[in-house]
């Protein structure tokens, strides 16, 4: 029997029984789209992970006090304060201050360093107040290292004193009225005028940056001066940075005096390695959660087609009777599985790339974006690529080949005589 002859019969089998051929088919709709709903949501969450990253240093490099273990497979304390990433467990917390910023000031391969320190405080405008997070950093060499990009006004110069550069969505949206520059807030009870208003209309960044020499001012209760919660450096460009790295671990080990280390170093490296094995990670979780539904919709198509055997039984002792071969027999079953497959694989395409769009659209509207990460927002948070589409569509026609692999082989098999005579 010819192959289309054999297609044929198949696509009158499945219009036969529409309803059951449609109730089957949903199953395997669901599968798919929620695969691609999934893996795109995932791809797009790597995707501005990159981004984000990609605006960062790549030869920034930051220490923290206290120890990280396992900081190989975390997150690390990078940035160095509240809304950065949370690592694993610690050792007791030391201090970094003034002699670890001399050792690192004779290693070679550091270009720029900066001070930071972080902490929440009471700040104040248009008589309404709220507790907020304050950074104070050194003005000579933080607008060389941050990611943010200035939107209105400048960043702190050297020479600046009692002046801020706050965060696009502090500006906005806390207070009822809006922050402008040259404005003054107030932080502790001490004014402080606004110089730079941040341009990261992506993130939900709230933030307060001054000098470290008024921070201290301000979070005094907290802060003891010429300690501080980070110190961000700047390599020098060609940099090895595992090797950097090493060596500023050694240097500050030898001029703290320790031989157990009461300090982390993370690199912008280890974070993207870090969050894209994170993400990777849960992308698979969640794939494998989605893809119980196409086993779901593969149970449905064997369960479709035993009800097709049982209900096509004297039709296959016809077809065998006027010299249909088993061969011809399993290809019409398997065609009609495959069918089943490709409809709900091609429906299920649509469906989940529908599916990503409206999950974008939520997300994005809602303002939803990484915290911590330096660097605007934006952009699509799912990506439905050609190569995702292809693939799960191959799966679906695969799982329905191969729920109809066992029913078909029955219908081969079954002998002429005992298929006439089936009721």
């Amino acid at each position: 029997m010819k192959l289309d002859k054999c297609l044929k019969i198949a696509l009158n089998m499945v219009m036969h029984s529409p309803l059951r051929s449609w109730l089957t088919i949903v199953g395997i709709v669901i599968g798919v789209a929620s695969v691609i709903a999934i893996v795109s949501l995932g791809n797009g969450l790597q995707n501005q992970v990159n981004s984000q990253l990609s605006s960062l240093n790549a030869n920034l490099v930051t220490l923290s006090p206290g120890f990280e273990r396992g900081q190989g497979g975390g997150f690390g304390r990078f940035g160095g304060g509240p809304g950065g990433f949370g690592g694993a467990a610690s050792t007791a917390v030391a201090t970094l201050g003034k002699n670890d910023v001399r050792a690192l000031q004779s290693i070679s391969e550091i270009s720029l360093i900066n001070t930071q320190i972080s902490g929440r405080t009471n700040v104040s405008f248009g008589g309404e107040s709220g507790n907020l997070q304050v950074s104070g950093v050194d003005p000579k060499t933080w607008s060389q290292i941050t990611s943010s990009k200035v939107g209105q006004g400048r960043f702190l110069e050297p020479s600046d004193k009692g002046v801020v550069v706050i965060g696009y969505s502090l500006a906005s949206g806390f207070f009822k009225s809006p922050i402008t520059l040259g404005k003054d807030i107030s932080i502790e009870g001490k004014s402080f005028k606004v110089i730079g208003i941040t341009s990261d209309t992506g993130r939900f960044d709230r933030s307060i940056t001054m000098p470290i020499d008024d921070a201290y001012g301000v979070l005094g209760s907290t802060k003891t001066r010429d300690d501080y919660d980070n110190i961000q450096v700047v390599l020098k460009d060609g940099t090895d940075i595992d090797a950097a790295v090493a060596k500023i671990t050694a240097v500050l080990m030898s001029s703290r005096n320790v031989k157990t280390q009461d300090f982390t170093v993370s690199s912008t490296k280890d974070l993207q390695q870090s969050v894209s094995s994170v993400t990777s990670s849960l992308t698979l979780f969640l794939t494998a959660i989605a893809a119980v539904s196409l086993l779901v919709g593969a149970v449905g198509i064997a369960n479709s087609m035993f009800t097709s055997v049982l209900e096509k039984t004297k039709e296959i002792g016809i077809m065998k009777a006027v010299g249909a071969k088993n061969r011809d027999i399993m290809t019409i079953f398997l065609f009609n599985a495959g069918l089943i497959g490709l409809v709900g694989g091609l429906l299920g395409v649509v469906l989940g790339t529908i599916a990503s769009s409206f999950i974008s659209s939520l997300l994005t509207g809602s303002g939803i974006s990484l915290p911590g990460i330096g660097g605007r927002g934006g952009g699509s948070v799912t990506l439905v690529s050609v190569d995702i589409l292809i693939g799960v569509l191959a799966i679906s026609v695969f799982v329905g080949l191969l729920s109809g692999v066992i029913p078909a082989y029955q219908a081969s098999k079954l002998k002429p005589v005992d298929a006439l005579r089936y009721e």
